[in-house]
């Protein structure tokens, strides 16, 4: 295993630094958010693993032998405020071993993958542990001591019955949680189905974590993003180069891995994705048998989708046109901001307006030049802050 680099800056004299550089804006909330991660900092380079004779496997304060807890941060507030950059900038400077950051879907769809594996395990009788919760937080506890969360956020049911079981094993372990989110944790699963078998965490979460409000007053996310490019045409070497500026920009440069979003005991498979941001071609979406339910599925996991290649739609590709009316219609219900390089421009798009197809693209082609708009991206950025 590679050592860990030494970190000669805190968070907050990064912030500083890019400030002074004219890269960042000076902002108070930012500062003050960055004091309480930079305190975590410290609190990690104090301590070091537990023995391996200790079956609790907690942070002990060099020279006390004592077990230490450290307390984590969950940072909640409007999308564009530098969530997502803080914790970025803690997470590199973290000098711990072992350590994780994920998006909190992709997380929890490893434990889940992991609960199945250990019930498969009990049936295959290589193990006599009925209840598979404690042997995959061990696990994860082993793999990452520290894990950070961008964008938690709870929606699905079975991700809200277990997660008070899972933190409580993992933070007995020791483990350290950092997490971003655009509501506080009480607002958490607000309307979800039987919320009541989900409250037990929220209070476990704020046994174990200081929740903080990043409430700076300026959105530097839409100011960054207003005017980046949203539809690129005709199909050249330009608008690749465009959608790839466009994509790192919307990405805040992060890394894009594959993803696969479950639906319905199969999945829909998302070539790049990034946080919130996903990335597709037009083939990935249209030349494939996906549904509305797919569309909506997506539409409410992502809040920016790229979709690149789009051809001129012909008699011949009917099928491929009736999905793309639905795509465009279920990202507009949701105003998710979208990217696109295609063969022309939307009216010009079909090549041939014949039957229901013809009708309907007329509206896909309105939507597709109102999401261009400003009122379209003020609406977006609107529902981004309220969710």
């Amino acid at each position: 295993m590679e050592p860990i680099p030494e970190y000669t800056s805190s968070v907050g004299e990064e912030l500083k630094a890019l400030a002074a550089s004219g890269v960042l804006t000076p902002d108070a909330a930012q500062m003050a958010v960055a004091a309480k991660l930079d305190h975590i900092l410290t609190c990690l380079k104090e301590t070091k693993p537990a023995k391996k004779s200790s079956a609790l496997g907690w942070l002990f304060a060099k020279g006390s032998g004592k077990p230490r807890k450290i307390r984590g941060l969950y940072v909640h507030g409007s999308v564009g405020r530098g969530k997502t950059m803080l914790m970025d900038m803690f997470f590199k400077k973290a000098r711990i071993e072992k350590k994780r950051r994920a998006h909190f879907h992709e997380f929890m769809a490893d434990v889940h993958n992991r609960i199945h594996e250990q019930r498969q395990k009990l049936k295959r009788g290589e193990t006599k542990q009925t209840d598979p919760v404690p042997p995959v937080a061990a696990a994860l506890f082993a793999e990452a001591e520290l894990l950070c969360f961008d964008e938690f956020s709870v929606t699905d049911i079975t991700d809200a019955m277990i997660l008070a079981r899972l933190f409580t094993e993992l933070f007995n372990l020791g483990c350290v949680l950092i997490a971003t989110s655009n509501v506080a944790p009480e607002n958490l699963y607000r309307d979800g189905l039987n919320r009541g078998l989900f409250t037990p965490f929220i209070g476990l979460l704020n046994e174990h974590v200081d929740v903080v409000t990043l409430d700076s007053p300026t959105d530097y996310r839409m100011q960054k993003n207003a005017n980046l490019p949203v539809y690129l045409t005709p199909l050249d070497g330009r608008a690749d180069a465009a959608i790839e500026s466009a994509w790192h920009q919307m990405t805040d440069g992060k890394r894009a891995e594959p993803l696969d979003l479950p639906m319905k005991g199969r999945s829909i498979h998302v070539p790049q994705a990034a946080g919130r941001v996903a990335r597709f071609s037009f083939a990935d979406l249209c030349e494939k048998p996906l549904g509305a339910s797919d569309y909506l599925a997506i539409a409410a996991r992502f809040d920016a989708v790229f979709v690149e290649h789009i051809p001129q739609l012909g008699p011949e590709k009917r099928n491929e046109t009736k999905r793309f009316i639905n795509f465009v219609d279920a990202l507009y219900d949701q105003t998710v901001r979208l990217f696109v390089s295609a063969a022309a421009a939307p009216d010009a798009l079909l090549t041939e307006k014949r039957g229901t197809e013809g009708f309907e693209f007329d509206r896909t082609a309105s939507r597709l030049f109102e999401m261009r708009s400003a009122e379209y991206l003020a609406l977006h950025n609107e529902k981004r802050q309220s969710v």
